[in-house]
């Protein structure tokens, strides 16, 4: 099975630092589960693809009161926004 490579942008980076060490761990595990396959749901990470956005797609993996916002092209998988649950999606407008 092909592997993706995970992107971090540098806003996804700087918000990943800035997390309580027990999210930030968590969402690391879940990101490198991403590698495998970022369009399978499992326990705990539910995926979407976000409606309403063409070219590319984006794609919403929720963890706990996380989002994660992602494009995948080709082989890689490259993180736009980690963001919590209270922010929404009116950013992306």
């Amino acid at each position: 099975m092909k592997k993706f490579k995970v992107l971090l942008s540098q806003t996804a980076v700087n918000e990943l630092e800035n997390l309580p060490i027990a999210d930030k761990s968590r969402i690391k595990l879940h990101l490198k589960e991403l590698e495998d396959n970022p369009f399978r749901p499992r326990p705990k990470a539910d995926i979407k693809k976000l409606s309403g956005f063409s070219k590319p797609d984006l794609y919403r993996l929720r963890i706990g009161n996380w989002r994660i916002i992602y494009v995948i092209s080709e082989n890689e998988v490259r993180v736009t926004e980690i963001m919590q649950r209270n922010k929404g999606y009116s950013w992306l407008e």
